[in-house]
């Protein structure tokens, strides 16, 4: 066998198990930045964003700790398809952009609220989960293997839901978002499968309900 052509399947594997490894490091750095900056913020419903700059200044973290383990597939196929480093940092880059638009949206309608409203948004956060919008962009997000952009926005199409769940129940919360995290992720790494994105979804709409039920009334 010729000797650089053995070469260059060990180098892809190095090169894939680079990037696999750098996107995991990444991840995890971002989460211990998230939870130091978040201990102490979490206030529930009635949790204040603080300055812009600040609140950005944690949602990127915050978005990069939370889905770019589960966007390990699609960079990996980046990373293969292209072979260059650079095309894979622009598509990592343009994909956090995108969360980081979805975080200035955040900000611009974020306010303060009871419980009330918190339980209609994960009831809401629920019924998306049966809509043919979600398994839209839930396909197109797993199948995807185009620009970081149309990664991104297919991904928060797919995930727009739970997003809005972290919003009402707690958007500082470690807890909230650890739960968020671990369901996005599986989504990305799962296709849909009927049963279990029912029981997902009426576990929702449960929680939901249970928010309403619950609520202090004056």
């Amino acid at each position: 066998m010729n000797v650089s052509q053995d070469a260059q399947p060990r180098r892809a594997r190095g090169a894939t198990a680079a990037t696999l490894t750098t996107t995991l490091a990444l991840g995890a750095a971002c989460w211990i930045i998230s939870i130091r900056q978040m201990t102490g913020m979490d206030m529930g419903t009635a949790t204040q964003l603080g300055s812009f700059a600040f609140f950005i200044a944690l949602w990127v973290p915050m978005m990069a700790a939370m889905m770019l383990p589960g966007a390990a597939p699609a960079i990996l196929r980046r990373a293969r398809a292209t072979g260059r480093v650079r095309a894979v940092l622009v598509f990592v880059g343009s994909y956090l952009a995108i969360w980081a638009v979805v975080g200035v949206v955040v900000y611009a309608v974020y306010q303060p609220h009871g419980y009330v409203a918190a339980g209609v948004l994960v009831i809401a956060a629920g019924v998306y989960e049966l809509t043919p919008v979600k398994r839209h962009f839930r396909r197109q997000c797993w199948d995807s293997s185009g620009s970081g952009l149309g990664f991104g926005l297919s991904c928060v199409g797919s995930s727009v839901n739970l997003m809005v769940m972290l919003v009402a129940l707690g958007i500082m919360s470690v807890t909230w978002m650890s739960v968020i995290a671990a369901l996005a992720i599986y989504q990305k790494l799962r296709p849909a499968q009927a049963v279990i994105d029912l029981l997902l979804a009426l576990a929702i709409v449960g929680l939901g309900i249970f928010i309403l039920i619950s609520a202090p009334t004056l």
